[in-house]
C-alpha cells in the first residue's frame, strides 16, 4: 500500500487502518520501544485519544549549547517525525518574538533528536525561548516547552561559569528517595551563565541495578531502564544511556535554563578506551573499540547540545569566545590519544594525548586570544597519575614518573612551553571523582620551561566518589586543597557527600577570577581569587 499518513488520518476506515499497521505508535507504544522515558513508578504518560494519534510530544525537554553573542544552539527531541519551531524574545511574554523552524524534521534517523541554531539576538542579554513541534505529516503542533539562557557578551561584565563531570557512574543512578540528581538543582539555583560539562556525560559501560546495599547496610534505590541493564554496544543502547539521564527532573530543569559547553571523555564509550583497542572482556560481544566509539560518538552528538560545525575537526575540540573577559578552549583528549600501554614509559616514545593538529591549534589559539582570561577545558588532568589497571599502563597524560617528560608528557611540555608568555591561563577538569586545587610551578618541577598556573578539578556530579590520587612531579604540581573519599572508601556513594561542582566568577570591573569548589548541597569548600595580570 502506498498511502500517505495524511490520507490515512482523513479516512474513516478505522478497521482498515488498524489492520495495515501503518499508524505511528501511541505515546505508550513509543515508550515501550524506548523512545520516551517512563514516568516515576513505571506508568506511561499520555495515550491515544480514540483512533487519532495525539499531538507531537517533546519527550526529553530542551537544552541550550554553544552559545554565541547573537544566539545559541537549541536541542530537543520529538516522539515522531516533526519540525522543531523555536520562538525567542527578550521578555517572558514573547512580545516581538523571532521564530525559527528547522528545515528538516526530527526523525528516527537521529533518534528523534534535533538542533536548531537561533541567531540575530542581542548580546549579553537574557533570552526567553519556547520550543514546539509541528507534525511533519498532519501539521499538528505540540504543547510548547519554555526556557531561558544568556547570550555571550560583547562588553565587559560579570560572568559566572560552573563545571563538573561524571554522571550516573559506578551504578549510582536516579534515586527518587533523595530527590534524584540534586547536583543539577544546586547549580541551577546559583544561576550560572554557562555550564562546562567536562566529560563522562553518561556511563555507557556501567549497568544500573534496582538496589545497591552500602557497606553500612543502607540501601540505595535506582530508577532503572532497559538500556542501563548491560554495557552499551549497539547504537540504540548508547542512545539509551542519554535517555536514562534525562529521566531526572533536576537535569531537565537545568538543561532548559543554562547554556552548556559539552565535551566527552571515556565513559560515553567505555572505561579508559583508546583508538585501536581490542577488548578482552566477556561482557562485550563487539570487541573492536573503534566500532563501539563510532556508535557512542553518534549517540553523544545526537543527545548533547553540541555544534559539530563549531569544532575544528567537526568533532569536539573548539574555541568558545565569551566576550572580552573570557575565551574557553575545549579539548578532546580521547579521540587522538595513543595506546595506554605505552603511556607509562618514563622516556619519550611518541605517545600523544592531543595529537599534533590539536596541540598546535591550542598553542596558536590561546596565544592569539585577546580575552583577559583563557580557560582550557581538559577532560583529563595534567599532573594527576591515573593508572589504567595495575600493570603500569596509564590513562591520562602523566606517566607516573616524576622526572623529565616521557610518553604523553612530552606533548604537554610542548603545550606549556608554547604558552609560557601568555597571561591568565586556568585549566579546568574533572575525571578523577574528587575536587582539588592544584598549583603547578617550575620551581618544584623536573621540567621547568613554563610559567606557573592553576588546575582546578571538580566532580563527580553524580557518580561514585574516589580517594585522592598521587601527583606526578614532572610539572611541579602541589595540591593546595582536596576533598575526596577516604583511601578505603573507593566508589563512595552520593549519600556520603563527596559530589562536587566548581564555580568560576569573573568580576566585570576588577577582572579578578574567583574559583569556588562546591559540594552538591551548595556548600562552599574552597575559594581562590586570582588577579588579572
Amino acid at each position: 500500500m502506498n498511502i500517505s499518513r495524511r490520507a490515512m488520518l482523513q479516512s474513516s476506515g478505522a478497521a482498515a487502518l488498524t489492520a495495515t499497521g501503518l499508524l505511528l505508535p501511541s505515546r505508550a507504544g513509543a515508550s515501550s520501544l524506548g523512545l520516551l522515558p517512563p514516568a516515576p513508578g513505571g506508568s506511561v504518560p499520555g495515550s491515544l485519544t480514540g483512533l487519532l494519534p495525539d499531538r507531537p510530544q517533546i519527550s526529553h525537554g530542551t537544552a541550550v549549547g554553544d552559545v554565541r553573542a547573537d544566539g545559541a544552539l537549541i536541542w530537543s527531541r520529538s516522539d515522531r517525525p516533526a519540525h522543531m519551531i523555536v520562538e525567542a524574545a527578550n521578555n517572558p511574554e514573547f512580545r516581538g518574538a523571532k521564530t525559527f523552524r528547522s528545515p528538516a524534521p526530527l526523525t528516527p534517523e537521529t533518534d528523534g533528536t534535533g538542533r536548531l541554531r537561533i541567531v540575530g539576538l542581542d548580546s549579553g542579554s537574557t533570552v526567553h525561548y519556547r520550543v514546539s513541534l509541528q507534525d511533519a505529516e498532519t501539521g499538528a503542533t505540540s504543547e510548547p516547552t519554555s526556557g531561558t539562557f544568556q547570550t555571550a557578551p560583547t562588553e565587559a561584565g560579570d560572568i559566572r561559569l560552573h563545571w563538573s563531570g561524571d554522571i550516573v557512574g559506578q551504578g549510582w543512578g536516579i534515586n527518587p528517595d533523595v530527590g534524584g540528581m540534586t547536583g543539577w538543582a544546586a547549580m541551577a539555583d546559583r544561576s550560572p551563565n554557562l555550564f562546562l560539562h567536562s566529560g563522562d556525560t553518561v556511563y555507557a559501560d556501567v549497568p544500573v541495578e534496582e538496589t545497591v546495599t552500602l557497606p553500612d547496610g543502607r540501601v540505595w534505590r535506582n530508577i532503572t531502564s532497559e538500556a542501563k541493564s548491560k554495557p552499551a554496544e549497539t547504537l540504540d543502547e548508547y542512545r539509551g544511556q542519554h535517555r536514562y539521564n534525562l529521566m531526572d527532573q533536576n537535569y531537565l530543569r537545568f538543561n532548559s535554563s543554562v547554556a552548556q559547553i559539552v565535551q566527552w571523555d571515556d565513559h560515553e564509550t567505555l572505561n579508559n578506551w583508546y583508538p585501536g583497542e581490542i577488548l578482552d572482556d566477556d561482557k562485550y560481544t563487539e570487541k573492536d573499540v573503534n566500532t563501539l566509539a563510532a556508535r557512542a560518538y553518534q549517540a553523544f552528538h545526537e543527545w548533547q547540545p553540541l555544534d559539530e560545525k563549531a569544532a575544528v575537526d567537526g568533532r569536539v575540540y573548539r574555541k568558545v569566545p565569551y566576550g572580552p573577559l573570557l575565551d574557553i578552549f575545549v579539548l578532546d583528549m580521547r579521540t587522538y590519544k595513543s595506546d595506554n600501554r605505552t603511556a607509562g614509559d618514563p622516556n619519550p616514545n611518541g605517545s600523544q594525548i592531543l595529537g599534533e593538529q590539536q596541540k598546535q591549534w591550542l598553542i596558536n589559539e590561546v596565544t592569539a586570544s585577546r580575552a583577559t582570561w583563557k580557560i582550557i577545558a581538559a577532560d583529563l588532568p595534567l599532573g594527576i597519575a591515573v593508572p589504567d589497571g595495575d600493570t603500569g599502563d596509564m590513562e591520562a597524560s602523566a606517566n607516573g614518573h616524576p622526572g623529565a617528560p616521557g610518553a604523553r608528557e612530552v606533548e604537554i611540555a610542548e603545550v606549556l612551553h608554547g604558552l609560557k608568555d601568555v597571561k591568565n591561563i586556568v585549566w579546568l577538569t574533572a575525571d578523577v571523582h574528587y575536587t582539588a586545587a592544584n598549583h603547578y610551578s617550575p620551581d618544584r618541577a623536573a621540567y621547568q620551561d613554563f610559567s606557573p598556573f592553576w588546575e582546578f578539578v571538580s566532580g563527580p556530579l553524580h557518580a561514585g566518589a574516589s580517594p585522592e590520587r598521587d601527583l606526578d612531579g614532572t610539572f611541579g604540581p602541589e595540591t593546595v586543597y582536596v576533598h575526596a573519599a577516604a583511601k578505603d572508601r573507593s566508589n563512595s556513594s552520593p549519600l556520603d557527600d563527596f559530589q562536587h561542582f566548581g564555580e568560576v566568577d569573573i568580576d566585570g570591573e576588577s577582572r579578578e577570577l574567583t574559583v569556588r569548589l562546591m559540594n552538591t548541597k551548595g556548600a562552599e569548600l574552597f575559594t581562590k581569587t586570582l588577579p588579572a595580570e
